[in-house]
């Protein structure tokens, strides 16, 4: 009985050992990607829908953990550490398992993840060529929207890169105001639909064209007898939610690249562009007004929408140093008790930045700013100094 059992405790021995040893064969499944990025930056000025400040600040403090969880998930938690009005939030951005074997180019991920619409949404903050995402983003995405939901892709078999996706999420970030605290949300509230294809022009460029819709269940904001609740206002000025919704959200992108000799590290150009529009923007609820117009005798109605776009070009000429211009502008509108408010913000911006290698950047950046009816901000130049490190393995950027 005494050998059987030895036997046997040395049988499951071995069998721990030779299972160690496969998973020793994938480095992901013992040793997981840990990486932390810090951004800091002294900037002149504020600007409309941003969330950095006048003055010193830091901005996203990111910490990340990614690996194969076995041959069929692959896993990656992402926390941000973000410091506003003298208060420091930890918040969790990534959450999220992913299909690795599905056949047919069909993938699955679920949990807390960015979206796919869009050009620039997929991509982290620290991953950008500017101190902050465009005013579109700013307006209608919170900056970038994240959510806890699930992603169906497909990757087609063609020649040409194309990939299609469906989407669906909680959308709490991108809920209409709710002033009185009486609106019956959806519990999932956001549905997307997209689609992005591109390819090779020889050996130096590539290209990407993208489409995406949005319909937000939960987006419809009420014509309300009510002047906004500055509270509330400043309580969501850092909450990465939607200054500006609708029901129906319309998005193009475009992005161009090129490199000498498909050699992108020591030079390359990239040109890229957005296009928004937000339709089905407001509706009258019942009980409050009947009837709504702005001084300009703007009369509500169903053709009226939010939309904007920007346009950008980054060029890197030489290993350690890329220069980049960017021009946008967002048209929207505003509630104020009984009237409509148009607004509309221009943005011109102008960077510099000095990469010591792939992991460390900084950036000397100028902002001219142009805002009509935005509280608080007037036109302004404002420029920016910002660093953005990387500590640990770090993923490959998005295309």
């Amino acid at each position: 009985m005494s050998a059987l059992n030895t036997r046997i405790s040395l049988l499951a021995l071995a069998c721990a050992v030779s299972s160690y040893s496969a998973m020793a064969e994938d480095s992901s499944l013992t040793n997981p990607s840990i990486s932390a990025v810090l951004d800091g930056y002294y900037q002149t000025g504020d600007r409309p829908l941003a969330e950095r400040e006048e003055g010193f600040g830091l901005g996203e403090t990111e910490l990340a953990l990614s690996a194969n969880i076995d041959d069929n998930f692959y896993g990656k938690v992402t926390a941000v550490i973000e410091s506003a009005d003298g208060e420091t939030e930890l918040n969790l951005e990534e959450a999220f398992i992913q299909t690795l074997a599905l056949p047919s180019g069909l993938s699955v991920r679920a949990g807390r993840f960015l979206s796919d619409i869009g050009y620039l949404n997929n991509q982290h903050l620290h991953t950008d060529a500017f101190s902050e995402r465009p005013a579109a983003y700013r307006a209608f995405l919170g900056g970038h929207y994240f959510d806890d939901g699930v992603r169906l892709s497909y990757v087609a078999p063609t020649d040409l890169y194309w990939t299609m996706g469906l989407e669906a999420f909680g959308g709490d970030s991108l809920r209409a105001t709710d002033e009185h605290g009486e609106r019956d949300f959806d519990d999932v509230g956001v549905f997307t639909a997209l689609t992005k294809i591109g390819g090779d022009i020889g050996v130096e460029s590539s290209w990407q064209l993208g489409l995406s819709y949005l319909r937000n269940e939960n987006g419809l904001a009420y014509a309300e007898e009510h002047e906004e609740d500055e509270e509330i206002a400043d309580e969501h000025e850092h909450s990465h939610s939607a200054s500006y919704t609708g029901e129906n959200t319309y998005i193009a992108d475009f992005v161009y690249k090129w490199a000498p000799n498909g050699n992108y590290k020591y030079q390359n150009l990239t040109v890229s562009g957005e296009y928004f529009r937000v339709t089905d923007i407001f509706g009258e609820e019942p009980g409050h007004v009947d009837d709504v117009g702005d001084v300009d005798d703007h009369e509500l109605s169903g053709d009226d929408y939010h939309e904007g776009w920007y346009l950008s070009s980054v060029y890197q000429f030489s290993p350690s140093w890329s220069a980049g211009v960017r021009y946008g502008l967002v048209d929207t509108f505003e509630i104020h008790e009984d009237h409509l408010d148009p607004q509309k913000l221009k943005e011109t911006e102008v960077s510099l930045a000095w990469h010591s290698s792939h992991f460390s950047t900084v950036r000397l950046q100028y902002t001219h700013q142009q805002g009509t009816n935005f509280d608080g901000f007037e036109d302004d130049n404002i420029v920016t100094l910002q660093y953005v490190m990387s500590l640990g393995a770090h993923g490959a950027h998005q295309f």
